[in-house]
Formats: structure tokens, sequence, C-alpha cells
């Protein structure tokens, strides 16, 4: 899929009278609130045909997504998860100024020089949050990393603020120091 659509991207000046980037700067220029608005602009404005509207519109919107974005999106519907989302992140902050918080489509990862923490709303209730700890044995609360797989060791499910507590920021700290 990848090949097609390098090759979509590089027959756009062609077959639309602009490349992606051209297409992206017009775009962003707009606020349309649905996909489907973006795509019938680029066709009913500028006729491009629908299969290159729909790819214009699908790659300017993937770009846009800023950090901040990403995290949004993560908690809509899970609101009452973000204060333990907030609170996590401004926990690990302390442990230096060299950790980088990286934002995906659904997590975020903590790294140090390697990802050490993983935050992950996991349902309405609930986040998992994933620690590196090799050789840590696991407890009732310390679970081992589940649908983490390999990403993380260990899992612990947070549901409240009061569940990031001194044992809790101890492990994270630990996975820090081991994280260099």
């Amino acid at each position: 899929m990848e090949k097609a659509l390098q090759t979509m991207i590089n027959n756009m000046p062609e077959k639309t009278g602009k490349s992606l980037d051209q297409w992206k700067s017009i775009l962003k220029e707009k606020a349309f609130a649905k996909h489907s608005e973006g795509v019938n602009f680029l066709k009913k404005e500028h006729g491009v045909t629908h299969g290159f509207a729909n790819t214009i519109v699908t790659l300017s919107k993937e770009e846009n997504n800023t950090a901040d974005d990403l995290v949004a999106n993560q908690y809509k519907g899970k609101e009452s998860l973000f204060p333990i989302y907030k609170k996590l992140q401004a926990t690990v902050e302390v442990f230096g100024n060299d950790i980088t918080i990286t934002p995906k489509k659904t997590s975020v990862s903590i790294i140090r020089k390697r990802q050490f923490v993983l935050i992950k709303p996991a349902t309405k209730t609930r986040i998992d949050l994933g620690l590196k700890l090799p050789d840590k044995p696991t407890t009732d609360r310390l679970e081992n990393s589940g649908p983490f797989g390999t990403m993380c060791t260990h899992r612990v499910k947070i549901t409240t603020v009061d569940d990031i507590d001194d044992e809790l920021i101890e492990w994270m700290k630990e996975a820090y120091d081991k994280a260099e």
C-alpha cells in the first residue's frame, strides 16, 4: 500500500495541478469539521477526483495532529481519566530534564534514552501504566505487561488519582533510573 500511496503523491501535480504540499496549504486555510467536507470542497471547487481528494484530506489531517491533539483525542469520552494522566505526566517530569514525552494515537510514551513509562487510557474508567522494570518480580498490583507485550515489562491499573501513591512513584523512578 505504501508504494501505491507514494505513486499517487508523485502523480498529484500532473493529475491535479498542485503538489501535496500546495493542497495542504489550501486546506490549512479552511477549517473543515468533517473529512467529507474537505473532500467535497476539493472535488467541487478544484475539480479534484474523489481518490485524490480523499488522499489529500487524509494526509493533511495526519500531519495537523499536534501532541496536544493526540492526547485530547485519547481522552474523548474518558475525560474523568485526564486528571490522572496530568498527575502521571507531572510526576515523571520531576525525575530529570532528559525526559521526552511522545504522544501517539492511543498512548503516551515517556522516554529517557529509551521508553520507561507508557500511559494508555485502556477503558473509560482505567489507565494502564506500562513500566520497563526488567527482572522485577510481579505482584498483585505490579502485574505482568499484559497487552503491552515487549514494550513494557509490567503494568499497573490506575482508576483514581489516589492510585498514584509513593509505591507507584518509586516504581516509575526505578524505571527512569534503568532507562539511562
